[in-house]
């Protein structure tokens, strides 16, 4: 199953409305890259691991 994560789900200064799907490896490696490069947050197993218990099925919307 796709999974999803969406910064508008956590408080930012930017106010960032990213959302990242795919597979769970695909997005959590994502998702870390994005937390570091446009939010400054290193890095870590820590930050990992937040970002995959925040996960969420990704509900494939048919028209």
């Amino acid at each position: 199953m796709r999974k999803m994560t969406d910064c508008r789900d956590f408080p930012s200064e930017t106010n960032c409305t990213l959302a990242i799907s795919g597979e769970e490896e695909e997005v959590v490696r994502a998702a870390s890259e994005h937390a570091v490069s446009v939010h400054g947050h290193t890095d870590s197993p820590e930050l990992r691991k937040m970002i995959r218990d925040s996960l969420k099925d990704d509900i494939p919307q048919h028209a």
